[in-house]
């Protein structure tokens, strides 16, 4: 009798501390969700955020920062996607274009785009016609790649131009999450040095973080004195740069057209398989 009236009470002790444990998860995600607010996105229309601020980085780049309602907001953009952007070209017709964020969700009350305006670009005419006070029409989130943590021991970036950009969310929501351990090596190439977007804050990663990310820059015309890549991407630096074909790496690309047809057939002269690869 007494052996059941233990049993009896062990049975609701342990009852009870599930219901703890559920409950205080529950309450902990609950609290968590309060606290990033709400998206701001919408994925089937257009809603417009106001441009606070334009940063010149170069002749042909700038950095625009636009607010969300209030500065508890969140754009709620999951790692890996992108957002649709609309405006309109020199004649006036609309065009729309996916671009990244460089902001995460633990940027509150605003998000950013760093945008290379190029001379015959539609919607470079559209960012180059945009002040402060105007309002960019955004919709979104898009994309086919969803982020876990650790979901691979390593990630190998290829990345031309403008392309950084996807690689700089993914590698700063990994570096900046201390429960992810996920190792980190990319090959950004460009044209010239001025062409190199995000280089200080790539460069802080890498004296940050030595043995979890790595930068390799390539450039077809460099200056004088460059301790870097030369040429075009090649399957030498993507051997020497990048971590070799296994079942826990991925390898994930971004640039130009040309550029992403000659990296995946390096890639698979590699050895690497298409479960290892993600082109954004």
């Amino acid at each position: 009798m007494e052996f059941l009236r233990t049993h009896k009470v062990e049975k609701i002790s342990i009852a009870v501390a599930v219901v703890a444990i559920v409950g205080g998860t529950a309450y902990y995600f609950c609290v968590t969700k309060k606290s990033k607010g709400a998206s701001c996105l919408d994925p089937e229309n257009f809603k417009p955020f106001k441009l606070v601020k334009r940063t010149q980085i170069s002749h042909n780049v700038a950095k625009f920062r636009f607010s969300l309602p209030t500065p508890d907001s969140v754009l709620g953009l999951p790692i890996g996607q992108h957002i649709s952007c609309r405006g309109k070209d020199s004649l006036g017709e609309e065009v729309i274009k996916p671009y990244t964020p460089t902001t995460l969700d633990t940027d509150l009350g605003y998000f950013e785009l760093v945008i290379k305006m190029y001379p015959e670009g539609r919607m470079s005419h559209h960012f180059k016609e945009l002040q402060e006070g105007y309002y960019l029409a955004v919709k979104g989130p898009k994309g086919r790649f969803k982020y876990q943590p650790n979901e691979v021991r390593a990630f190998g970036m290829i990345a031309g131009g403008t392309g950084i950009t996807p690689m700089f969310q993914v590698t700063r929501a990994i570096l900046e999450n201390p429960q992810d351990k996920t190792n980190i090596h990319l090959i950004y190439a460009n044209v010239t040095y001025d062409d190199i977007l995000l280089k200080e804050e790539l460069d802080n990663f890498a004296q940050k973080f030595p043995s979890r990310f790595r930068v390799y820059y390539v450039l077809n015309q460099p200056p004088e004195e460059w301790d870097g890549g030369v040429g075009f991407v090649s399957k030498e630096m993507i051997q020497t740069h990048c971590p070799a074909p296994s079942p826990d790496i991925k390898i994930l690309r971004c640039g130009p057209p040309p550029m992403n047809k000659a990296m995946a057939a390096h890639l698979d002269a590699l050895g690497y398989s298409s479960q290892m690869l993600f082109q954004f």
